[in-house]
């Protein structure tokens, strides 16, 4: 008899600890989404104070500028940890804008001395670093945690409370291609 309560609680043991996992994986994404939140907010509130020092020296971008101040505001309102595809799309936008920004930046070497404009860069490049690290983080959470969610017998758990696989975060195929200068000038 009690070989078989020490079986059952054993089991028991085994089942809590894949539960305890599986709970611990799907917070791990959430926590994930949230640093990309917080690396992408960091970016749309240093957007402001590059464009402002910006639009003093570049008349002729006023249009790419608008765009991004759009963008910034689009990227505001999508909660990467509530609608992961939108936010990807906005942001993947965002970045693309930026960096036609960055190319323009170059055109003009007064602004390009600036030093509020190179202090701006500089913090803009850190903070699309911690974006890319902040994505990196996401993908190795989801990872976990559809590894967890699919493979047995962790599976038959995450079935019964409803966890499913997580988007992993993919740039778009615009981003994987070769970058041309001459298609910027």
């Amino acid at each position: 008899m009690s070989v078989v309560l020490i079986l059952i609680f054993v089991i028991l043991l085994f089942l809590y600890s894949l539960y305890v996992s599986l709970i611990h994986k799907k917070n791990k994404v959430k926590e994930a989404s949230s640093g990309i939140d917080v690396q992408l907010k960091k970016r749309c509130d240093l957007i402001p104070n590059l464009l402002q020092t910006a639009a003093k020296f570049m008349t002729h971008e006023k249009d790419l500028m608008n765009e991004i101040t759009q963008l910034r505001t689009q990227a505001i309102n999508e909660s990467f940890k509530n609608n992961p595809k939108q936010a990807m799309q906005v942001e993947n936008a965002l970045s693309e804008k930026l960096h036609l920004f960055n190319i323009s930046v170059e055109n003009y070497p007064d602004l390009k001395s600036n030093q509020t404009m190179v202090q701006a860069m500089s913090a803009m490049e850190e903070t699309e670093e911690g974006i890319a690290a902040a994505r990196r983080f996401y993908n190795s959470a989801v990872n976990d945690l559809n590894n967890a969610v699919e493979i047995f017998p962790s599976s038959l758990i995450a079935k019964g409370l409803h966890i499913e696989t997580a988007m992993f975060f993919v740039a778009p195929e615009r981003d994987k291609k070769p970058i041309d200068v001459k298609d910027y000038f």
